[in-house]
């Protein structure tokens, strides 16, 4: 069975898009209805801005979404079995997998970044990538610092990344390394993705997606709080709101994709992280770019 993932943030990448531009009518026309919704000419930051100007929130999570959505409405065999995103990319496999209509897709996308924004700068906040530590040996270490420091992806077995205040982070990543961790290396990351800093944001976004139509997708999504296989759309809007605020459980959702009888997992989007991922996570998978 085929499953298909959708990359979150931090894929970026110069000329990213292009290709597809050239590549159809088709494409080009979303491209730039995507240029008209969002009231400034993304298309030029994907292809020509530096790497600076894409790491803009308001500008790398639509990008990641259009070249994500673009690239698998232009797939000629799109079959799949099931759908994830990690974190951002759940908007993606949400719109590829027909249960949101692509323009209400790049509003929510366009919502959540200028939300998570905000949220970021009302407060210090920071993120870190734990390595060589189990899962639940880093949420014991979080829950013994005083301040708020919480595990916000589980990406593989072994990597995990945790979220929250600057000082409390700090001192989470000592702890780790005093207790085997290989490394715990503060991310250049404006804020604290998936933890309750993001409450603020998560309020905004939650009326946005509240006032979007859904319907049922077209195969089950495996969603990042949940982690488990969802069609009905009220259950998919409850998650996609809690998931500003809650971890991004990637490795307990391609587990049980696997579980449930995928092989194939094909990584539509910028970038092969979560092919990387996926391997980690279950060694005979097959993984592929779209």
């Amino acid at each position: 069975m085929k499953a298909y993932i959708f990359p979150g943030q931090g894929a970026q990448f110069t000329g990213m898009g292009q290709d597809l531009y050239n590549g159809s009518e088709a494409s080009k026309q979303l491209f730039e209805t995507a240029n008209d919704i969002l009231g400034f000419r993304i298309t030029d930051i994907m292809f020509e801005g530096s790497a600076e100007d894409l790491k803009q929130t308001n500008v790398t999570q639509p990008a990641i979404f259009l070249h994500s959505v673009i690239l698998a409405k232009s797939l000629t065999d799109f079959q799949a079995a099931m759908v994830a995103g990690h974190s951002l990319g759940e908007f993606s496999a949400l719109v590829a997998s027909g249960a949101m209509a692509f323009e209400d897709g790049l509003k929510l996308v366009a919502a959540r970044a200028q939300a998570m924004q905000e949220a970021c700068e009302a407060q210090p906040s920071t993120m870190a990538a734990v390595l060589g530590l189990a899962d639940e040996t880093v949420e014991k270490l979080c829950a013994q610092v005083d301040g708020i420091v919480v595990p916000a992806n589980y990406n593989c077995p072994g990597q995990l990344v945790i979220s929250g205040a600057v000082p409390a982070v700090e001192e989470a990543c000592e702890l780790m390394k005093e207790n085997g961790a290989k490394r715990a290396l503060i991310l250049p990351v404006g804020g604290a993705f998936h933890s309750p800093l993001m409450k603020p944001a998560e309020e905004k976004l939650a009326a946005a997606i509240n006032n979007t139509e859904f319907q049922a997708p077209i195969c089950p999504i495996y969603q990042n709080v949940s982690t488990t296989a969802i069609s009905d759309p009220e259950t998919i809007k409850a998650n996609l709101i809690s998931q500003l605020t809650a971890p991004v459980k990637w490795t307990q959702s391609v587990q049980n994709m696997v579980a449930d009888g995928a092989e194939t997992f094909i990584e539509v989007g910028p970038g092969k992280v979560l092919q990387g991922l996926v391997k980690k996570i279950h060694r005979p998978a097959e993984t592929m770019s779209a």
